[in-house]
């Protein structure tokens, strides 16, 4: 899961992408990056690290020109190399960069026809660079010197052609324009908005409404699954859609735990959406145990207070912050490594005793993905001296591995496939353990937009409405997505970078 901007403006836009990606932070913590184009030079600065750290004074006074893209990665495959940062580059045709959100599940298959076929050498392992290469090709095969909003149109239909899987993606045309674009059935999100200056309507695409709402942009709407959205370098604005639309379904989990609750995704409030669980996981709770014991309602922070609090409103229980967050640690769900997201638990929270004492209480988060970090949290708040621990997803049970960009591990590390609920819930500790029924969820957002009536849930029920993944293509998956494959391969790239650091301090010498 990444985040993306991309905008054209009538003047410097580098402080504009810089302030839209920090409040687009929480989609990646990995790496950073920002590609402006000034009178066809472009200008380029991107590394590891959160937005604060990549970019210092002396980047940002580099970063001039009216147009530009940015992003934020997190990885999806567990590799955190500077190389896979983005925006990522080709020079032919015009120059194209690219910032890309999601992941395409025939990237192998496309590479090699890339390399046999389009002629075009693929430097990196990633999706991305695959993508970009594509909708190169794709316009390149237009044959025109300066290319018109039709021809960009052309290539993006070209890409809808070849590309398989979620995918969310700015492209900045040197000299030309930028361009968004998303995959056939919406699954990844991408809005775009304008506002009114002294030199006339400028416009912004971006993956999350809060985003526009950061810059004094107005909503637009959301981009239709298929469609593309292109403003060239004067500014105007031009749509169309490429490819025959499929079912629209939106990621589900975009609501369940990464995007802000201030945005709104294909009109759906997500703030909305996370009350609507509350309410629902309330009423189940009734429903179970209508003469349950529970004495107060705690959050784990922060994804999950807004159901939380609804749900204790529901149920007349008090709703009480029994745990402090540390707010210079990043999210654990995007960390790569099981490792690190251990470690970073106790660092991450603390819990407030007086909260625990002798009571009852029902945590709720917003959902289970490995069942570590509940696990732990769970003893926190027995050393804390509570009598006894009820914990709550907001979400069904994660019994399936996500490929459309989110970094689910492989099925075996996750700690609801091929178990029953009391099973999780005697591995995590809990004295009960409560999920949301996926109809509920479904239901939550679907309120939000009655012309959404289908989800992409596949983490949830195993059901991949692409068509195209089967048991092999997952098998594939889990061996790239394991955390002993994630280790070894974060080690080659210790290795490799301790190896540059020798040759540098060598060459120094």
């Amino acid at each position: 899961m990444c985040g993306l901007v991309g905008v054209v403006t009538s003047n410097d836009v580098g402080v504009c992408l810089y302030d839209t990606l920090t409040v687009l932070q929480h989609r990646g913590q990995d790496a950073a990056g920002i590609m402006t184009s000034d009178n066809g030079k472009l200008n380029l600065r991107k590394d590891n690290g959160l937005i604060r750290d990549v970019f210092r004074t002396r980047h940002m006074r580099r970063l001039t020109g009216q147009m530009g893209i940015g992003h934020v990665r997190y990885p999806t495959a567990g590799s955190s190399s500077p190389a896979l940062a983005q925006p990522f580059y080709v020079n032919s045709p015009y120059g194209l960069a690219l910032a890309h959100n999601g992941n395409l599940t025939n990237a192998a298959e496309l590479s090699r026809d890339l390399y046999n076929e389009d002629l075009r050498h693929i430097n990196t392992d990633s999706d991305s660079e695959v993508l970009l290469n594509v909708f190169a090709h794709e316009l390149q095969q237009r044959g025109k010197i300066k290319p018109s909003a039709e021809d960009v149109f052309a290539a993006v239909a070209g890409v809808h052609r070849r590309c398989r899987g979620g995918y969310a993606a700015v492209v900045m045309i040197t000299g030309y324009g930028v361009v968004g674009f998303r995959d056939r059935n919406g699954i990844r999100p991408l809005v775009y908005g304008s506002r009114e200056t002294e030199h006339g309507k400028e416009y912004m695409i971006v993956s999350e409404s809060v985003g526009l709402d950061a810059q004094g942009f107005s909503i637009e709407r959301d981009v239709a699954p298929g469609e593309a959205v292109y403003i060239d370098v004067d500014g105007k604005l031009h749509t169309k859609v490429c490819a025959e639309p499929g079912v629209h379904t939106p990621c589900i989990f975009e609501h369940v735990y990464f995007a802000r609750p201030d945005s709104l995704m294909d009109s759906i409030s997500v703030y909305k959406s996370r009350m609507r669980m509350g309410e629902r996981l309330g009423a189940k709770i009734c429903r179970l145990r209508p003469d349950h014991d529970i004495d107060v309602v705690i959050p784990i922070p922060d994804t999950s207070r807004t159901s939380a609090l609804e749900l204790a409103n529901s149920l007349g229980l008090k709703f009480r912050e029994g745990f402090v967050k540390n707010r210079y640690i990043g999210r654990t769900f995007i960390m790569p490594g099981q490792s690190q997201r251990r470690k970073s638990v106790r660092q991450k929270l603390n819990a407030i005793e007086l909260e625990f004492r002798g009571k009852n209480v029902l945590l709720v988060d917003d959902s289970i993905v490995r069942g570590t970090t509940c696990q732990q949290i769970i003893q926190m708040a027995r050393d804390a001296g509570a009598k006894k621990v009820y914990f709550a997803s907001a979400a069904p049970p994660v019994r399936y591995p996500n490929v459309y960009g989110i970094d689910m591990p492989a099925a075996a590390e996750l700690i609801a496939a091929g178990k029953t609920n009391d099973e999780v819930q005697e591995a995590i500790g809990a004295d009960w353990l409560i999920y949301q029924d996926l109809e509920d969820l479904i239901a939550t957002c679907a309120e939000g937009n009655p012309n959404i009536s289908q989800f992409e849930c596949s983490v949830f029920n195993g059901e991949y409405v692409t068509g195209d993944v089967d048991e092999m293509y997952l098998r594939r998956l889990e061996t790239r997505r394991n955390d002993a494959a994630k280790k070894a391969k974060n080690g080659e790239e210790t290795s490799s970078k301790q190896q540059n650091l020798v040759a540098d301090l060598s060459s120094d010498a």
